[in-house]
């Protein structure tokens, strides 16, 4: 797959990068990216991927923008105030590049829909709000053989991996392994807070190891944790192993299916 005049001046840091190339460049326009939430972590992940000149975007969102969203939600500007974000969000990534096709998904995420949603695209970059969306996101990337970077972040704080437990080596655990059940109750921003640089960090870092693996270039975070603490400006990593005894990738499943 060639790249035109245009591409080749719009992408020319990423061809003088030994690493990218014209070769990872084309990875990267023929990717199909599903981004899970257009909130704080999915508009900065979508802008990078976007003027990164991956080839299609889908966005699943079916909340509208409210003006509290503006001070972390970078893909929106006050007039769209009141619009569904994946239509607004899909204008502003055409005007970033025209280049990469958006398709808008104004929708929630639900286990009738899920597999079919997940199954079209390549790569899922998890963005979400609520547990209950994470683990079916997980459990459908799983079931679909996706590869899936999941973001997430509070307050201050912010964590990052990326999931492909569908791997017959059996190396690397699933979302499950790390957080078997969803939490009886857990707060979101909206009670707790959150610093909106920090969640630009995080929907960054998403970003970043979603061209990583679209690209095949660097290492992964596979079997392994990243975790931010923005008021201490401390990054660290954690190895993390399968879990033989859990109830999705385990040595006996209990789970077969997205219910």
């Amino acid at each position: 797959m060639s790249l035109n005049d245009e591409e080749l001046e719009r992408y020319a840091r990423h061809l003088v990068l030994r690493e990218v190339g014209g070769v990872g460049q084309a990875r990267i326009r023929k990717a199909r990216v599903l981004l899970v939430g257009a909130g704080g972590l999915g508009s900065p992940a979508a802008l990078y991927l976007a003027a990164a000149g991956v080839g299609t975007i889908g966005l699943i969102d079916d909340d509208r923008v409210s003006l509290s969203n503006l001070q972390r939600q970078i893909l929106f500007r006050g007039g769209d105030v009141g619009r569904l974000k994946v239509e607004a969000g899909a204008g502003a990534l055409a005007a970033l590049n025209p280049g990469t096709r958006v398709e808008p998904h104004p929708v929630r995420l639900t286990s009738a829909n899920a597999l079919e949603l997940i199954g079209s695209y390549d790569i899922v970059a998890d963005g979400s709000d609520n547990f209950a969306t994470r683990f079916l996101v997980a459990d459908a990337c799983f079931f679909a053989q996706k590869t899936l970077v999941s973001a997430a972040v509070t307050e201050f704080d912010g964590q990052l991996a990326t999931y492909k437990a569908f791997d017959k080596s059996g190396a690397y655990p699933c979302y499950r392994c790390l957080f078997p059940e969803v939490p009886a109750h857990a707060p979101n921003c909206s009670e707790t807070g959150v610093l909106g640089a920090a969640a630009g960090v995080m929907g960054s870092l998403m970003a970043l190891e979603v061209l990583k693996e679209i690209a095949g270039i660097g290492e992964g975070l596979a079997g392994k944790l990243l975790i931010y603490e923005a008021l201490a400006t401390r990054f660290r990593t954690v190895s993390v192993a399968p879990d033989p005894e859990c109830a999705l990738c385990g040595r006996h499943p209990a789970i077969h299916g997205i219910a």
